[in-house]
């Protein structure tokens, strides 16, 4: 009845698809459906493909080099990036993010540590891989 938010609310899954298991490696962009679930390495950006579904958890010993764009993010390990959430955004006590988070609900619990910005935004920008310049490394000179 007093509900002036329109837009149907993200919504969290509730099982892990894929995991990135600790010691794995991933490089390169992910995309992923339904949980995904991160005790390793990715150096890329991760994002979900559906924009209203979605959940990544990061565990202690997992790091995300690269951007995240999920609706639901649990975060308990390391983001070297920015993280977008069309939803919420957990930061449990061992998360460490260098990187701007923006947001429709935040959970920060005591211990967390944020090298960046909040920033509430109810129209979340999206992350669009095809857009992002690639980096290109420099000529060997003999």
């Amino acid at each position: 009845m007093f509900n002036r938010n329109k837009e149907k609310p993200s919504k969290s899954v509730d099982t892990i698809d894929t995991l990135v298991g600790a010691g794995s490696i991933l490089k390169g962009d992910f995309e992923f459906t339904g949980g995904l679930r991160v005790d390793g390495l990715i150096k890329g950006h991760v994002s979900a493909q559906d924009s209203s579904h979605g959940t990544l958890v990061l565990s202690e010993s997992g790091v995300i080099e690269g951007d995240i764009n999920v609706p639901h993010v649990i975060i308990n390990g390391t983001v070297k990036g920015n993280v977008v959430s069309a939803g919420h955004v957990e930061l449990q006590s061992n998360a460490r993010v260098n990187g701007d988070i923006h947001y429709k609900g935040v959970e920060m619990e005591l211990g967390a540590v944020l090298n960046g910005s909040l920033v509430s935004d109810t129209s979340t920008p999206k992350f669009d891989a095809a857009k992002v310049e690639k980096v290109k490394a420099p000529e060997d000179k003999i």
